[in-house]
């Protein structure tokens, strides 16, 4: 459908899914793994009117790339789309070398770059299109593994506009990504003790909705933030620094506490990182607490 479309693998086709793409050879290169060449060759493209997509790891991508990525493709707002997986607690089994908590951090203050958290395959399919038909950097981030299904393709999606998916006055709480889920199941046990809680999935962290933000954090006056990514520099720094700015409310960040990973199965680091459901409800109860003392 987009013929200037190229896709840019590290040898990692396979595990990533993009090897799919190789029914189009001519557009198909597997440097290898080499991410600064890699990343240096996608801006060679682009700068040909190319639409390259690098795809490799995310701890690999925004890590050994970073300085070719600032300098080459962002100075120069280069159309290079890059799809980095495996992100987050999501490669449980590999431990502190392959889990990045870091990317959001330091991907989303590179100037001009978009920065997108699908939570599923319907999300996916929306940031992928959008994209390619978005001129300048643009960064998707993606876990490993199955994720469940939450949206349907007519639902809808707008790079820099949160979705609502609840709407309640008592607490809202902003996840994005691969924490949706469990955002959605604790918003339910909110729900059945009577709290009220507006659920935003913040899908995009680049450009954020702002608007949205301080909507909800005046309507509810407070926030609980809900990634698996650092709270320095993710999601929940996001949301702070708009509501500090435009409407200060007592806002919870649920993410990884300025740690490195460890390995395990993907529950039990989810229940020692704290990101689960139940970690979630628990900080709306005390932002709930919060608010009444102010």
């Amino acid at each position: 459908e987009y013929k200037d479309v190229t896709v840019i693998t590290g040898d990692l086709g396979k595990s990533t899914g993009a090897s799919a793409f190789e029914a189009f050879p001519e557009r198909y290169f597997n440097l290898g793994i080499s991410e600064q060449d890699m990343m240096g060759t996608a801006a060679g493209l682009a700068s040909a009117g190319k639409i390259p997509i690098v795809n490799t790891y995310a701890v690999f991508l925004s890590g050994r790339a970073w300085e070719q990525i600032r300098n080459t493709v962002g100075r120069d707002r280069l159309n290079v789309k890059m799809v980095a997986t495996h992100a987050g607690i999501s490669p449980c089994a590999d431990g502190s070398s392959h889990q990045c908590f870091e990317d959001i951090a330091i991907m989303r203050c590179i100037p001009g770059l978009t920065l997108v958290l699908p939570a599923d395959v319907s999300e996916m399919k929306h940031a992928m299109r959008a994209a390619v038909e978005t001129a300048g950097p643009f960064y998707i981030r993606l876990p490993r593994g199955e994720i469940p299904r939450i949206f349907h393709d007519e639902d809808g999606f707008q790079i820099g506009r949160a979705r609502r998916m609840s709407d309640g006055g008592d607490v809202a709480i902003v996840a994005a990504g691969f924490l949706i889920p469990e955002a959605v199941k604790a918003e339910a046990l909110l729900r059945k003790d009577g709290i009220r809680a507006t659920l935003l999935d913040m899908h995009t962290i680049k450009p954020a909705d702002t608007q949205t933000i301080v909507e909800v954090a005046r309507q509810t006056g407070g926030i609980v933030t809900a990634e698996d990514h650092n709270i320095l520099g993710g999601l929940g720094s996001t949301v702070a620094e708009i509501v500090c700015r435009d409407s200060p409310v007592p806002v919870e960040m649920i993410g990884i506490r300025d740690r490195f990973g460890e390995s395990g199965e993907l529950r039990e680091l989810m229940e020692i990182y704290g990101l689960t459901a139940r970690h979630i409800y628990n900080a709306a109860k005390r932002v709930m607490k919060l608010k009444e003392r102010s």
